[in-house]
């Protein structure tokens, strides 16, 4: 009958949706199974720390510019370490890892490194640096009427200069030592800066030559402008360093916490100058709060002749010894106001080879010595501090 067919067709009907439901939450928990059984199974996405010479796979090991820790995304090797604090480098590892910089980039990169690595572990806000300055690969002629000056603007010319010490061989002075230290700071100044990090649009960089008080004893002062009040400035009521005894007192800058400053080639005639800003730029509460501010390559020489050793003591022959030329009196005010050298890299001629000497902060002397293709320096020995 009709109704015996309708009521066989129903049931089928029934049947079938339950055995498709069925087979829908068969094949949903197959699904659910096989990913948590893959994520089970699968290398676990972690951080790692290289340290020195332990650097990631697509870096050469024998590049000058990994000397600290870093991080990088590992899903290689599971994580064996359940602290997640970084390991810090021995000052052992971190001898290991100096090499000598072959190229303007990397002295920059190294620099720059070493310098930010002492402001953010050490809170090293006063800082001493001494670098090799850019000169033109062809300008190695003594007695030569013009020189080139040395062109960092463009990649290629970078790969081309020549780092070389700051003696005698500079044909022009202290002026062209000047004019190679300029853009070298300012390169200096934007690997430094956080905007260049996080934003990617380098700092504004104020040149101020005011500082030189004659004109021609090279010496400048470079900071940059990234805080909302750095533009307001401060006037140096005492007359020192710069403008004077008649012409205008010096405008000193006002540092916010993320401007960063640079003294380039000071004398001991500014050292009135740099005790200023260093005292109006220091925050009270925290040292690592202070503003950057850091000497590059003094005037002053490392090595002390019979001025320099009299003119640290604190008798009246010491004082007369300063007032003579000798630097101990400089060196102990820039020592109270917590200079320290963070980067050293010096350049010497010993029986007609070149031999270059590094240190960091965190780091022994290390020597290296030019080998007979003159391509590439040699590790030659170290040296306790």
């Amino acid at each position: 009958s009709p109704g015996k067919y309708l009521s066989a067709f129903v049931q089928d009907k029934k049947h079938r949706s339950t055995h498709i439901r069925t087979t829908m939450k068969f094949y949903a928990l197959l699904l659910l199974g096989s990913s948590t059984t893959i994520q089970a199974f699968s290398p676990p996405i972690h951080t790692t720390r290289y340290i020195s010479n332990q650097v990631p796979k697509n870096t050469n090991k024998n590049d000058a510019l990994f000397l600290s820790s870093e991080t990088e995304t590992n899903a290689e090797t599971p994580s064996t370490s359940s602290s997640a604090n970084p390991v810090p480098a021995t000052k052992e590892e971190i001898n290991k890892a100096l090499r000598i910089p072959q190229s303007y980039n990397e002295m920059i990169q190294q620099t720059s490194q070493a310098m930010m690595d002492a402001y953010n572990q050490m809170g090293m806000s006063r800082q001493i640096v001494r670098i090799l300055l850019p000169r033109d690969a062809s300008s190695g002629q003594l007695g030569e009427y013009y020189e080139a000056e040395a062109e960092t603007s463009g990649k290629a010319s970078q790969e081309q200069m020549k780092l070389v010490p700051c003696d005698e061989s500079w044909q022009g002075g202290i002026m062209q030592l000047y004019r190679a230290a300029s853009p070298t700071t300012k390169d200096i100044l934007r690997q430094l800066s956080p905007t260049t990090a996080t934003t990617g649009v380098p700092p504004k960089i104020i040149e101020d030559r005011d500082i030189d008080e004659s004109g021609v004893d090279g010496v400048g002062l470079f900071y940059t402008q990234t805080g909302s009040d750095s533009s307001s400035t401060t006037k140096n009521s005492n007359n020192s360093g710069g403008g004077g005894l008649f012409g205008p007192s010096l405008t000193l800058p006002t540092l916010s916490e993320t401007d960063m400053c640079i003294f380039v080639q000071p004398t001991q005639e500014v050292v009135d100058t740099i005790e200023e800003l260093s005292n109006q730029s220091t925050s009270p509460s925290n040292e690592k709060s202070s503003p950057l501010i850091a000497l590059l390559n003094p005037q002053w020489r490392n090595v002390d002749d019979a001025l320099d050793v009299a003119s640290k003591s604190d008798s009246l022959f010491g004082q007369f010894a300063s007032f003579l030329g000798g630097k101990g009196s400089s060196l102990r005010r820039l020592d109270a106001l917590g200079y320290r050298s963070t980067y050293t890299l010096e350049g010497y001629v010993c029986k007609g080879g070149n031999i270059r000497l590094i240190k960091r902060f965190d780091s022994d002397w290390i020597v290296f010595a030019e080998n007979d293709k003159g391509d590439e320096y040699v590790r030659v020995g170290e040296m306790v501090e």
